[in-house]
């Protein structure tokens, strides 16, 4: 999941969810759910279940032929020196975090631009993540840094123990290259802090439950000076408790930085504030935009129409207007750039001079560069190449050159940096990690049962026969206006399409690549649309020849793990193979488990009979049926997700098992809402996974019991 559209970038931070308790989950006893004890993430029977059914799974996976080459493949793409280190654009200098072999848990580390585009930079390391863990004896995860603008020297440090999203957060010396000796420091929780000066941050931090949302985030901020308690610094700004909480986040603009403090009355609502002169003033702008500052302007991305200054504006119009102006009153708003029917803005970013504009058309992207004269909005496009996806990458609002990626389902990721005069050169490219020799890629369509047409992409063998014999392996999102686009399929390209398998990804709606209204269309009780668009692409690659039932396979994650555990449970005929990735199930319970309650704009509220009633049709937990002939799923997550409660695949692993399904599962116990910390554990997830595929669907395809 995310918070907010994408709010911010810069304010995307830390969007932390409790720590994992061992407490049974609020309203735990208002149920009769008779697994709901492993709800208790810690809790030692609960623990033991777990421990005991990864013994039975690595016990049956890790002895099928090919899995010990399968896992020391993908080890070595995670960890291969090969890879792109990946620029983060602090100052006049080049940041990258790495981890590899030697440092599984990454160190933080440093060049000059010269040397970075040498191809060979000397990297200076700044924090070892490695030692520091074995030093501390926790397993801290790196999870980012923000730095006091303009200098950026002194920065604030988050870590995470195993993972999780609950963070740490201490005051460092980029210069010096150590923590700061009394220098600020939150202790492990949700929280999101923000520079005001050099002297003091901005702090969202739930200290007791008296500032805490029902999301279970922070609903207070505090400004807190340089050498006082954090209890003591006072609440400049608060949240309902009904609202997601409130997020910190700052921006450079020409006027110099800009303090923000986001109060999220849903995940895509958010009021913003800007903190001027220690004074907050609120920005009357529509609370489904993304918000964003180019130069003097105030640039927002609509999710709506907007209705201002006698014109609208549609959903999916990136607009703009004179910032100071807007604050004080006036309303003179103009228009950027307006995607149509078959084009969304997949993200903005700006630079010194220039909006960056990441389009997609056609779920394929492209990248336009807008710039304010004589008062109007002009662009231009950089050459990208075609039929792929393009990334933003970092960039300065000090500097108009700027990094973007591209890669596609068999083209290797490549890091190119784009010059101010609008030129590009390629800086670094991966290696091929699997052959994509023979492959081809085609862009189908598949009509949903309201008649839409959903687009998906298939990555198969020229030569594979359409005969319905193809081991294939389906997935999709389809939530919070998240696109999914063509992207280098690297160490699942080796595991699966290399030996032959068939890799489909799905369109379906309720995600963004078409603009707002293609989410909007399956939000609450229209959810069921975008499981029916990922069932008609189902039965598509079945009508074409490209596999059947008993070879078909379907992989999901968070968002992605409900859709692939409704698929099941709502046509287990229809396919061979689940994988269930820290997925949310247990539609009835996800509101009061962990960050569950930011998350009723997108599903509805349970509680609420009305909206229960629609849930309840679709929810996979509720709707197990013991005389049900499912294909053996694979579900896993890990204990440190305190963000979708590891419960929800405990209990659904359990409830199937108590009806006399098979059923494997696996928890990693780091990883947060992730597969892993270390690329050992990555490594292992994917193995597992790719072993369970080709056992259920390779040439006997469909194992049932």
């Amino acid at each position: 999941m995310r918070p907010a559209h994408s709010l911010l970038a810069v304010a995307l931070v830390a969007w932390a969810a409790p720590a994992a308790s061992s407490l049974v989950p609020l309203a735990a006893q208002e149920t009769n759910d008779s697994f709901v004890w492993l709800e208790e993430v810690e809790g030692e029977r609960a623990l033991e279940w777990a421990l005991d059914h990864n013994e039975i799974t690595r016990g049956e996976l890790t002895s099928l032929p090919g899995y010990r080459e399968r896992y020391d493949a993908i080890l070595g793409i995670y960890t291969s020196t090969d890879r792109i280190a990946y620029p983060s654009i602090r100052g006049d200098r080049i940041y990258n975090f790495w981890n590899d072999a030697e440092n599984p848990r990454g160190v933080y580390r440093r060049t000059t631009w010269e040397s970075y585009l040498s191809g060979e930079p000397d990297w200076e390391v700044v924090l070892d993540v490695d030692a520091l863990a074995a030093t501390e004896g926790t397993p801290w995860s790196y999870g980012g840094m923000d730095c006091l603008l303009p200098e950026e020297r002194l920065c604030l440090v988050r870590l995470s123990p195993g993972g999780s999203d609950a963070v740490e957060v201490r005051e460092f010396d980029l210069d010096a290259g150590a923590f700061v000796q009394g220098g600020f420091h939150v202790p492990v929780s949700k929280n999101t802090t923000a520079w005001v000066d050099e002297n003091a941050i901005l702090v969202s931090h739930n200290l007791d439950e008296r500032h805490v949302t029902t999301s279970g985030y922070s609903s207070a901020a505090r400004r807190w000076a340089r050498g006082t308690p954090l209890e003591d610094a006072p609440i400049i700004a608060r949240a309902d408790e009904t609202d997601m909480g409130v997020w910190l986040g700052t921006q450079e603009t020409a006027a110099g930085p800009l303090t923000m403090v986001l109060r999220l009355l849903t995940i895509f609502d958010t009021e913003y504030l800007f903190l001027d002169d220690g004074k907050l003033v609120p920005v009357d702008v529509p609370s489904d935009a993304n918000l964003s500052v180019v130069d003097n302007d105030l640039v927002l991305q609509l999710t709506s129409d907007w209705e201002v200054g006698g014109r609208t504006f549609a959903a999916g119009s990136v607009v703009s207007t004179d910032l100071k102006a807007y604050l004080a009153g006036e309303r003179d708003v103009d228009l950027v750039v307006a995607p149509d029917a078959r084009s969304t803005i997949n993200g903005i970013s700006p630079i010194r001079d220039y909006l960056l504009v990441n389009v997609l058309t056609d779920v394929q992207g492209r990248l336009l560069r807008f710039r304010k004269e004589g008062g109007e909005w002009v662009s231009d496009e950089i050459d990208v190449p075609p039929m792929g996806a393009v990334g933003l990458g970092s960039s300065s609002v000090h500097d108009n050159r700027f990094f973007f990626t591209f890669s596609s389902f068999t083209t290797p990721s490549t890091l190119y940096l784009a010059q101010e005069d609008g030129t590009v050169e390629e800086v670094r490219s991966l290696p091929d990690q699997f052959s994509a020799e023979g492959l081809v890629v085609e862009q189908l369509r598949a009509t949903s049962a309201d008649g839409t047409r959903v687009p998906y992409f298939v990555v198969r063998s020229e030569e594979a026969a359409l005969n319905g014999s193809n081991p294939t392996l389906l997935t999709a999102y389809g939530g919070f206006q998240i696109s999914r686009t063509p992207s280098y399929l690297g160490a699942t390209g080796k595991g699966w399409v290399e030996d032959g398998g068939v890799y489909v990804l799905a369109n379906i709606r309720g995600g963004g690549e078409f603009g707002p209204d293609w989410w909007k269309a399956a939000l609450k009780e229209n959810r069921q649309r975008a499981y029916d668009d990922f069932l008609a692409v189902a039965e598509d690659l079945v009508r074409r020849g490209i596999t059947s039932p008993d070879h078909l396979g379907i992989m999901g994650g968070s968002n992605g793990g409900l859709l692939v555990g409704v698929a099941m449970t709502q046509r287990p005929d229809l396919f061979g193979a689940v994988v269930v990735q820290v997925p949310l199930l247990d539609m009835k319970r996800y509101s009061h488990l962990l960050a569950g309650a930011s998350w009723m704009a997108e599903y509805g509220n349970p509680d609420i009979p009305e909206e229960w009633a629609y849930i309840r049709e679709y929810s996979p937990y509720q709707n197990v049926e013991a005389d049900a002939d499912y294909p053996r799923p694979f579900i896993w997550t890990t204990t440190r997700d305190d963000r979708v409660h590891p419960g929800h695949a405990r209990k659904m692993a359990a409830l199937m098992e108590s009806m006399g399904h098979h059923v494997l599962y696996f928890e990693n116990v780091e990883g947060g809402h992730g597969s892993g910390v270390t690329p050992e554990q990555r490594a292992e997830s994917l193995a597992l996974t790719l072993a369970y595929l080709h056992l259920q669907l390779g040439p006997l395809g469909g194992i049932r019991f």
